[in-house]
């Protein structure tokens, strides 16, 4: 039996060397955290997009590929509150590629960091045998005092998480069956698939508020990535399905494809919002800043609790759900 995509990061992390005094985290959440001094830490992330695997060139715009290559890194400084600032861009194209796709590509990437403040600084180009590879590493910055972790959620914190789920599992069933122009109303289930959306400004203002304890961003589905949040802290969780965010386009898609809903919210990955966890006491409080600050919502969905897992109640039934998203190598 092949290991799980978990399986094998476990296996890296017992492989890697002891770190450094400047090093104050490493392998384990969204990003590496390293010590700058006057109270600033750096935070450097990496991903790898890989044709047929994350992304599909027969409806996949190459503008828009460019805006999530570089959105998907955006998403994980976001995730721990920090600032995006520089980006090493890496390239594996195959012989024969379309200068104008190139092009395109580029364009969107360079849009997409511009809007959230960041600048490609360098990178390598290969010749691919296959398909197109992507790969993008981001470095930003954040104060010490104020980063955000995936190993810091206590049982009696409320989760919560930033916005709908499912959106983009769902536009991508979409794309794959072809059915992009169906429906209007689908249009946006498309774009959350086709260019997510980094909440790079409301992970500053969570961080900046001091109000939560941990968090993380949302890229292969409630399921897993809370999951490895409750790992990494120590704690289990109970979601309530009654309370997950699913919306009404959303569910006319998944009523006309013969989808569920519910396992497109906790499975489906990609979407890009913030998970986070936050002591009962502080959740009133954080909702006004947000609701303040940017005229939105963050939703409760569940709570910490002592134990190991994720398990979901959906009425009198109660589901362990843990891990139950997207693995490359399941």
């Amino acid at each position: 039996m092949s290991l799980s995509e978990k399986g094998i990061i476990d296996r890296i992390r017992r492989h890697s060397q002891s770190g450094s005094a400047e090093l104050l985290l490493g392998i384990g959440d969204d990003c590496a955290v390293i010590k700058r001094g006057r109270g600033l830490v750096e935070l450097v992330t990496t991903d790898t997009l890989v044709e047929k695997v994350h992304f599909d060139l027969a409806w996949h715009p190459p503008e828009l590929l460019g805006r999530k290559a570089a959105a998907v890194n955006l998403s994980d400084v976001a995730a721990m509150g920090g600032r995006s600032r520089y980006c090493l861009l890496s390239l594996a194209l195959p012989l024969g590629f379309a200068e104008s796709w190139l092009d395109q590509f580029m364009a969107g990437f360079l849009a997409a960091l511009t809007e959230h403040g960041a600048l490609l600084i360098g990178g390598d180009t290969v010749k691919s045998v296959g398909g197109y590879v992507i790969s993008v590493t981001v470095m930003g910055e954040a104060p010490e005092a104020e980063i955000l972790l995936r190993s810091a959620a206590r049982p009696g914190d409320l989760i919560m998480v930033s916005g709908p789920l499912g959106n983009a599992a769902a536009g991508l069933e979409i794309c794959r069956r072809g059915l992009g122009c169906e429906k209007d109303s689908w249009r946006q289930l498309i774009a959350a698939h086709l260019d997510p959306t980094p909440e790079t400004v409301l992970g500053r203002i969570l961080a900046e508020s001091g109000l939560v304890n941990g968090m993380m961003d949302l890229s292969d589905g409630l399921a897993t990535d809370l999951a490895h949040l409750c790992c990494e802290s120590g704690v289990a969780a109970e979601i309530d399905g009654g309370l997950l965010p699913i919306a009404d386009n959303l569910r006319d898609a998944a009523e006309a494809l013969g989808c569920e809903p519910m396992s497109w919210a906790l499975s489906g990955g990609e979407d890009y919002r913030l998970l986070l966890t936050v002591p009962a006491v502080n959740s009133e409080k954080l909702q006004e800043i947000v609701r303040r600050e940017l005229g939105r919502e963050i939703v409760p969905v569940g709570r910490i609790v002592n134990g190991k897992g994720v398990v979901l109640i959906d009425g009198a039934k109660r589901l362990d759900i843990s891990y139950h998203g997207y693995d490359h190598f399941i």
